[in-house]
């Protein structure tokens, strides 16, 4: 081989490389989410009817679950008790949610450029008619890198960064978003607490209708 064709064949290798790493990159910082799909996901569940009706289609069960978030309505995040937060996720478990990989600046509150439109995305599907007056959780969780009482405040922070954001920006009433944050206690991957998909935020429909709304 002449070294015309080694510098070209390198060269060629070098274009290949850099095509490939931009087209990681890209894949990368593509996991924003539609409206669409956070609507669907949220949207609740037409009650079932017969032998299989479960216990959130019992009037009294749900009267009880109303008044429950109504007593952690317009509370500061800071301020829910470790029962609360767990009677939450316990509620949560049987509704309607999904989870969004929303990023932050390392250590920090902010919401990550690169998160931006899932965040926009999640207001215009919370601004939908169809959901309109319902009460939604907004749960912040972290990874299992750092102490419990670092993560625990910072999963509230970001909590409440994206409750002030879907407020200001979107309209949305801050009495229908109840935010908790968990910390590192609830991760994605046990196997592997580092991973970054540990760090969500969830979003939760409770279906509980305010008159607050309208």
């Amino acid at each position: 081989m002449t070294r015309f064709d080694k510098f070209f064949g390198l060269k060629a290798i070098t274009v290949a490389a850099a095509l490939s790493m931009t087209a990681g990159l890209a894949l990368a910082g593509d996991n924003n989410i539609s409206s669409d799909k956070i609507l669907d996901a949220l949207k609740p569940k037409p009650a079932t009817r017969g032998l299989s009706v479960g216990p959130q289609a019992d009037p009294a069960v749900q009267a009880k679950e109303s008044t429950f978030l109504n007593t952690v309505r317009n509370r500061s995040t800071r301020s829910l008790s470790t029962g609360e937060r767990e009677q939450i996720a316990e509620l949560a478990a049987t509704k309607p949610k999904i989870d969004l990989e929303i990023q932050f600046d390392y250590n920090s509150a902010d919401i990550a450029k690169t998160s931006v439109p899932s965040v926009q995305a999640l207001g215009k599907a919370l601004s939908d008619p169809s959901l309109k007056g319902s009460t939604f959780v907004v749960a912040g969780h972290t990874d299992a890198v750092g102490t419990e009482e670092y993560n625990q405040g910072l999963s509230e922070r970001r909590a409440d960064t994206i409750k002030k954001y879907l407020v200001q920006n979107y309209g949305l009433t801050g009495t229908d978003l109840v935010t908790v944050g968990y910390g590192k206690t609830k991760l994605k991957d046990t196997a592997n607490g580092a991973d970054p998909i540990n760090r969500r935020v969830q979003v939760v429909n409770m279906e509980a209708k305010t008159t607050a709304s309208k």
